[in-house]
């Protein structure tokens, strides 16, 4: 009896330190801290996965949401990050540089569509000339996510003015406006997928990549008018939103460019030598850069970053991964 009574207490003994050793070993993992926009959800869910295998000691934490949302958590909320990933590279230039973070690259381009599926109305007849006269009709319900808290929702309108000139359709922007219900306007562009999926709307703007992770029909468009071609900078300038500005009653007014992802380091980073090492990873034109390619979203290889100086803040193991450019 004494001897069961021992071969018990050494086999409770044995769980004790196995748990002791486990919650130890928990412990030790650091923690890295990113905010990044919803469009890069699918994307850095795999790329997570792999950089915690080769950084077992790693524990990354991401929150995503609507770039701009994402940058004021930081910027007005005082909230704590490692890294910001933005949709819109701007983003982290007006709302975070110099205050808050000394680098911003470039890592990676998109292009506007229009989602649906076979359920929404007129999906049989729509194409990449007449969606246009499809979203004017009064039956069909769309939906873009808020220019001021998400750079897919600024780049949404930009689209619709960009349509107007293109197509020599005076008036198709005012009009469209004129008949948006304000319940087609959601925080994240990510949330109209599950509105389209649902049923409970016909068409919405997202990324092309967004539309390929989540498998849904898209309309293509017109490369005039998609944002996603630098050689047509000039006429994508032409379309001008205005948003609210990083300050209570300020106003900022974007301007059309060709899509541009960016990626920042923030000044007060807890876990700065961690976070170098993940931006390593993603930039690798064999890791996280290939991720971007398989989910359609082109990305820059070698990344890019604005200046000389920029560079002067980098790892050296950063350094190799980007090239200075405008």
């Amino acid at each position: 009896m004494k001897r069961m009574w021992s071969f018990r207490c050494i086999g409770l003994t044995v769980v004790f330190v196995v748990l002791l050793l486990g919650t130890s070993v928990a412990a030790e993992k650091k923690k890295l801290t990113i905010f990044h926009a919803g469009s890069l959800n699918v994307p850095f869910t795999v790329i997570e996965a792999g950089f915690e295998k080769e950084y077992p000691h790693i524990d990354v934490v991401r929150t995503f949401g609507g770039s701009t949302k994402m940058a004021r958590l930081i910027s007005q909320q005082g909230k704590k990050a490692d890294i910001m990933a933005s949709a819109d590279y701007a983003v982290i230039d007006k709302n975070l540089i110099p205050e808050f973070a000394d680098i911003n690259i470039r890592f990676a381009t998109n292009q506007m569509v229009l989602c649906y599926t076979d359920n929404s109305k007129y999906a049989d007849a729509i194409t990449s000339e007449n969606w246009p006269e499809i979203l004017l009709k009064p039956d069909v319900s769309w939906g873009y996510s808020d220019p001021n808290l998400d750079p897919c929702g600024y780049r949404s309108l930009m689209v619709l003015q960009l349509a107007e000139k293109h197509y020599e359709m005076d008036g198709f922007y005012e009009k469209l406006l004129a008949r948006r219900h304000q319940e087609w306007v959601r925080p994240r562009s990510v949330e109209l997928i599950a509105m389209l999926k649902a049923q409970q709307m016909d068409y919405a703007w997202e990324y092309l990549s967004v539309a390929v992770q989540h498998d849904l029909k898209y309309v293509k468009l017109d490369p005039r008018i998609n944002l996603g071609d630098y050689s047509l900078d000039d006429f994508y300038k032409t379309a001008r939103v205005t948003v609210t500005g990083k300050e209570p009653g300020q106003t900022i007014v974007r301007k059309g460019k060709a899509i541009t992802y960016g990626i920042t380091i923030l000044k007060n980073a807890e876990n700065r030598g961690d976070a170098e090492l993940f931006l390593e990873y993603l930039l690798r034109p064999d890791a996280g850069l290939a991720t971007l390619a398989k989910m359609g979203q082109p990305p820059f290889v070698p990344a890019r970053i604005a200046s000389a100086k920029m560079v002067e803040y980098l790892s050296d193991g950063l350094r190799q991964l980007v090239e200075v450019t405008d």
